[in-house]
């Protein structure tokens, strides 16, 4: 039989051609044989990510960097107003070839970055501390004082140096900025073996965590993101997985976390375009990870992209990628983010009829309570308002005479489409005493019941329920249901009808979750009639209507 790997592996292979159908089916195959694996249970969690990763098409401005060269650059940061980055190109001609790639093995480079957002011509950085082996993704303190990157094991004369299977690993080393300028006291963490990689630090704005990349014994799958604990005496905790919530049975790589906590990371576990894409994940307060979510396009592609650093404040960045169209190997390619604008859109309605509201006015406001915008709902309780800044924090007000104001507070995120806001308003109640009509508090529509029944109408359910939310509102009210018929027809028909016709509204209450000894019924038939239209009297159809009515008396508060 076909190993199941080869079915993962295939389906990323048509992902880098973008035959996305093609690798679904062998995603499909391969959770089949394998629903255990994280990578199966991402994908069957995940089924629409293509439409989730559309929906996040076009956030961002993308272009390669003049300085990339037809040899790898990646791993990109920022120190001060220079872009600090790792590159093999070959500067130095006694710098050893690495045997995999042809081509010189990586060291860091500097640029400074122009007022203007050019680049200038790159030279080796912290060359006094430069190995002849690979150098590679530096991360600083907020000071700039100390600097965390990666490099291949190597002896103390700077040979790689191979573990007892004869490969190279990767390491995290920690180097100082002296007094002079000059990087040095280059030390080794105690955190690294002969045994595993360790690679790819990024430190969180505090300074208190440092996150990295690594094979070592307790990860999910190839490779998984770590962290250990930076202690004030300048000693580091335990290496802790941070969790399959990120490390899959994949790669995960490249973390970074940005100033407002996100982290930020490589992997080809989670579903994606191909190849290894970029995720982000909110770091809570307690250091547990939220939701994470692919970036889309145009940060990721079919291909590797990997590397990730962001300013947080500017939503500006950089990231590093194989795709095709640029330089040659991996390349650096910077980003911003587009303006974003959002419109808000929904209906104002009745909560408890669920009836749209026409004319109700809804106010729309900044954070700081500045009114942006007024919009007067349509004849379907519709509202429309003009386009919000991404991002930005709001507060909705729903209005209308005769109902509770209701404010809702949101923040426009950027999304496809219209961002949708129904808002529900409650009539407002006068104050209630005892022997008051809730009929005539709430303004109710008339109870209708068909000839000669007793059941409750759609109607008219639909006007008792709002009795019965007052209900709940006081939950001490006691009332009595009284219902009434004009003076046409028997005296006792009509006594006995309307006491059918309390008794029922009662049952139709209790059956709402209103405790029976809560509301008493009783029927009156046309004993007390509201006008002059007794027996034989003549009277119009409209004012026998004034006679035929319910009344929710209040007994008890």
């Amino acid at each position: 039989p076909i190993p199941s790997e080869y079915y993962y592996r295939y389906a990323q292979t048509l992902k880098s051609v973008e035959s996305y159908d093609k690798s679904k089916q062998k995603m499909e195959e391969f959770s089949r044989l394998e629903a255990n694996d994280s990578r199966a249970q991402f994908f069957q969690e995940n089924k629409d990510y293509l439409q989730k990763i559309e929906d996040k098409k076009d956030v961002y401005d993308l272009k390669a960097l003049s300085i990339n060269t037809e040899f790898s650059d990646y791993g990109a940061t920022i120190l001060g107003n220079e872009l600090i980055f790792t590159s093999a190109r070959n500067q130095e001609v006694d710098k050893a070839i690495h045997e995999w790639t042809n081509e010189s093995f990586t060291a860091l480079y500097s640029s400074t970055i122009n007022v203007d957002g050019t680049f200038s011509e790159p030279k080796q950085f912290a060359k006094e501390i430069s190995s002849r082996v690979n150098d590679a993704t530096a991360v600083f303190t907020k000071d700039g004082n100390t600097m965390y990157f990666t490099r291949n094991n190597s002896s103390e004369k700077g040979k790689r140096r191979n573990n007892k299977d004869k490969s190279s690993l990767l390491k995290i080393y920690k180097a100082t900025k002296g007094e002079d300028g000059l990087w040095g006291q280059v030390l080794e963490l105690p955190f690294n073996s002969d045994y595993f990689n360790t690679a790819h630090p990024s430190l969180t704005p505090d300074g208190k965590w440092l996150y990295f990349s690594s094979d070592r014994k307790g990860t999910l799958g190839q490779s998984d993101i770590f962290r250990v604990a930076i202690y004030p005496t300048g000693e580091y905790g335990n290496a802790e997985n941070i969790g399959a919530k990120v490390n899959t049975a994949g790669r995960e790589t490249f973390p970074f976390i940005s100033e407002d906590y996100f982290l930020f990371f490589a992997s080809d576990g989670h579903p994606g375009l191909g190849g290894l894409d970029m995720f982000v994940a909110k770091i809570n307060v307690d250091g547990s990870i939220g939701q994470v979510a692919n970036m889309g396009t145009p940060i990721n592609s079919p291909f590797d992209d990997f590397g990730l650093y962001i300013d947080s404040k500017s939503h500006k960045g950089f990231v590093s990628s194989n795709r095709p169209g640029a330089s040659g190997g991996d390349d650096i390619y910077f980003f911003k983010e587009k303006p974003c604008k959002q419109a808000l859109e929904g209906i104002v309605y009745d909560k408890v009829t669920k009836e749209p509201l026409v004319n109700a006015r809804v106010i729309l406001s900044d954070a700081l309570y500045q009114q942006t915008d007024t919009i007067i709902t349509d004849a379907k309780g519709y509202y429309l308002s003009n386009l919000l800044d991404c991002g930005g924090k709001y507060r909705i007000k729903a209005e209308k005479e005769e109902y509770n104001t209701v404010e809702v507070v949101f923040i426009v995120e950027r999304q496809q489409g219209v961002k949708r806001v129904d808002i529900g308003l409650e009539k407002t109640l006068e104050p209630v005493t005892v022997n008051d009509d809730l009929f005539k508090k709430l303004k109710l529509n008339p109870i209708y019941f068909d000839f000669d029944k007793s059941n409750i109408r759609p109607d008219a359910a639909a006007e008792l329920i709002k009795v019965v939310e007052v209900l709940k509102e006081y939950p001490t009210m006691k009332i009595d249901v009284r219902s009434h018929t004009d003076s046409r027809g028997n005296d006792d028909y009509n006594l006995k009808l309307s006491d059918r016709r309390a008794k029922s509204t009662v049952e139709w209450m209790v059956n709402q979750g209103i405790e029976r000894s809560r509301i008493t019924g009783e029927g009156y038939g046309e004993t007390q009639l509201q006008n002059k239209c007794s027996n034989g009297v003549p009277c119009s159809v409209e004012e026998h209507q004034l006679n035929r009515r319910s009344e929710f008396i209040v007994i008890e508060l």
